[in-house]
């Protein structure tokens, strides 16, 4: 028996669809990215951290690293680079 709160492998499969989808924000100004390119953003990101989560367009937590940076997005978890 399961309680109404736990989640079946249907919600699992379609949470793991939702977090695997396209990016549909610009990681770095936080702008709608299916609108047209960003050419500065994507010239910037080269050098830079994402500032903004794709998935969800919330301010991400940066942190500055010797050998690369982490972002944490409270939703989405953390990306390293």
């Amino acid at each position: 028996m399961t309680d109404a709160g736990d989640p079946t492998d249907e919600d699992r499969t379609t949470r793991s669809a939702v977090l695997t989808s396209a990016a549909t924000w610009c990681d770095r100004c936080g702008a709608d990215a299916t609108a047209g390119p960003h050419p500065g953003c994507a010239a910037a990101r080269v050098l830079e951290p994402p500032r903004y989560c794709g998935h969800c367009r919330r301010r991400m937590k940066v942190q500055v690293l010797p050998v690369g940076w982490a972002a944490v997005c409270v939703e989405h978890g953390e990306r390293r680079g």
